[in-house]
């Protein structure tokens, strides 16, 4: 006689939680936050792999790759939330970093239903993307069951990509498609099946580990400072303006009007008042290296 396949262990019920809807609001938000606590011990566990991922995503984007998030319903949201924070906060292109949901833009406020069991859609959305060699591909999936994530990760890889498959259960489908398995066990849900709680909390976790380190490897901080920071709006003008000000020394009238005069781009705002340059002269010695204001300014100063 066949066996059913085990349980997986975001769908199981924690007995813990079976009487919760008998108890007072408070202690269900106690019952809820210990077990959010426990989120960031599982994540710690899978750190190993998630920096080995990570290594070879920013060595691909150096060279010119983009970042592909592709996930389904809660995953999905959470990949393109990431994918939508890396423009205003390192200052890049929208189309470097992208989030794939399955069901496309509607499947963002609402379900669709069946889409993530669509195998052929998720490869299809791969061919779509023209995913190649240079580019990267994080499926995410709290089971590791999503047929759509799993058919664009291996088509991923067919096509060359590097890939990695975020999910919060073992040996699934997702991690054996994958270049880098990313395994974050966090155990049964408060409301067995709700993976938008601990499995959504750590999935997040992760994907700001993904995006930030790439971007810090990639020279797009200096030190823990985000010097490629959009100044779209007054708070982010002001943040940029503290920045320049507190890697430089100089006050707040002097970083802002350096900003100014460079068009709002601190990098090129930091050398200026660092070396004493105009904006043109600052921008071509950030390009003569790589645009990395770290190299930039332990550079020599060039001789009169």
């Amino acid at each position: 006689m066949t066996r059913p396949p085990a349980l997986a262990t975001t769908e199981q019920s924690d007995p813990r939680y079976r009487r919760i809807d008998r108890l007072p609001t408070e202690e269900i938000a106690l019952l809820m936050n210990a077990a959010d606590a426990t989120v960031p011990a599982a994540v710690a566990a899978a750190v190993p792999r998630i920096s080995a991922a990570i290594d070879e995503i920013s060595a691909r984007m150096g060279m010119g790759g983009r970042l592909l998030y592709v996930g389904a319903g809660t995953s999905g949201r959470l990949a393109v939330l990431d994918a939508s924070e890396c423009p205003p906060t390192f200052g890049t292109d929208p189309d470097l970093v992208r989030g794939i949901i399955a069901g496309g833009a509607r499947a963002l406020t609402r379900s669709v239903e069946g889409a993530e069991d669509d195998a052929e859609a998720g490869a299809a959305a791969m061919r779509d993307q023209r995913v190649g060699p240079r580019d990267s591909v994080v499926g995410i999936s709290a089971s590791g069951r999503a047929a759509y994530v799993v058919g664009a990760v291996a088509q991923a890889r067919r096509l060359g990509a590097l890939t990695a498959g975020l999910s919060c259960n073992t040996g699934t489908p997702l991690s054996e498609a994958a270049d880098h398995p990313i395994e974050v066990i966090v155990g049964p849900e408060v409301v067995a099946g709700s993976t938008r709680l601990k499995a959504g909390t750590a999935q997040k976790l992760v994907l700001n580990m993904i995006s930030t380190i790439a971007m810090i490897k990639c020279g797009r901080t200096f030190g823990n400072y985000m010097v490629e920071v959009s100044t779209s709006n007054a708070k982010l003008a002001e943040r940029a303006a503290r920045i320049v000000g507190e890697i430089t020394g100089a006050d707040g009238t002097a970083a802002r009007l350096a900003l100014e005069t460079s068009g709002h781009e601190v990098k090129t705002a930091v050398v200026m008042i660092e070396r004493d340059l105009g904006p043109d002269e600052a921008r071509l010695l950030l390009a003569s290296h790589g645009d990395r204001l770290d190299t930039a300014l332990a550079a020599p100063p060039a001789l009169p």
